[in-house]
């Protein structure tokens, strides 16, 4: 007989819970005021657990929201993510219905399925701040609507996924992920001062990228100058390195910088499953 499947654990400010959480008159339920990371349990360990956490400190201390010790979140990320050898990790903070009354939610997910190649479709994005400096600027809020509303209007085109760029055609990132091409064997990708979020995969890739001694430049790219690279790929948590083979009518073939990446990418979760 089959041991039991044991239930995905679900923390709230460290203790065991089910899945209703925060209460419907919530301000995070009710206008998405909170923030949250996502991160990716390879051989039963948080991946880049350390940068992960770092962020949500700094999009909490945007949204006045009080973080738990950070021992207790280390644990606590610890904790869920022993649940399996692969998934991934979420952690969201929000308000509850009193002023101060903030939760802290840890909880498992088992890693979605992904096709080894993304189609995408061009979207503009006027909600996008695209270099101008507002409060939340580079934060990692709940608040992501338009970004999805943009994914379903991809898929209902045909496409996999979007492609947010800035209403003056500046290339920014995915609705979830970062993006980045290849011309003539540079590696480029949109830099942060458009306020793109700072991705935890995009640096460990910019680093494999410096390993491998590939040229790299960030910037700010028009569509034009990836609709012209030689490859392409998205980047983040759940689709790590996946290579773009179509951008609108433009179409890419998964080339040998994309696999050295990939390669590279692989190498760095050994190592640190290795030194875990």
């Amino acid at each position: 007989m089959e041991p039991p499947v044991s239930a995905a654990p679900i923390l709230v400010n460290g203790q065991p819970s089910g899945e209703m959480v925060f209460s419907v008159n919530s301000p995070t339920i009710q206008r998405g005021d909170g923030c949250f990371e996502v991160m990716r349990v390879y051989g039963g360990h948080p991946f880049e657990a350390g940068p992960h956490l770092d962020r949500l400190e700094r999009s909490a201390r945007m949204l006045d929201l009080q973080t738990p010790d950070r021992a207790d979140l280390d644990s606590w990320v610890e904790q869920v993510a022993a649940h399996g050898p692969e998934g991934l990790v979420r952690v969201m903070l929000g308000r509850g219905q009193k002023p101060g009354d903030e939760l802290c939610v840890v909880m498992w997910h088992d890693v979605p399925h992904r096709a080894d190649r993304i189609r995408l479709r061009v979207m503009t994005a006027p909600w996008h701040s695209a270099g101008h400096k507002w409060d939340l600027a580079g934060g990692k809020t709940l608040s992501y609507a338009p970004n999805m509303a943009a994914t379903r209007r991809a898929v209902r085109d045909g496409y996999d996924e979007a492609l947010l760029t800035s209403e003056d055609g500046t290339v920014l990132e995915g609705p979830v992920f970062s993006v980045a091409w290849v011309c003539d064997g540079v590696f480029e990708t949109p830099s942060l001062d458009l306020w793109i979020l700072d991705s935890i995969t995009r640096r460990v890739v910019l680093e494999v990228v410096s390993d491998l001694d590939i040229p790299c430049r960030e910037g700010r790219f028009d569509l034009d100058r990836m609709l012209g690279a030689d490859e392409a790929m998205v980047i983040g948590t759940t689709r790590e390195i996946t290579p773009i083979v179509q951008l609108d009518d433009r179409h890419y073939r998964a080339g040998p910088v994309t696999a050295r990446l990939i390669a590279g990418f692989k190498r760095r979760i050994q190592q640190a499953i290795d030194g875990s």
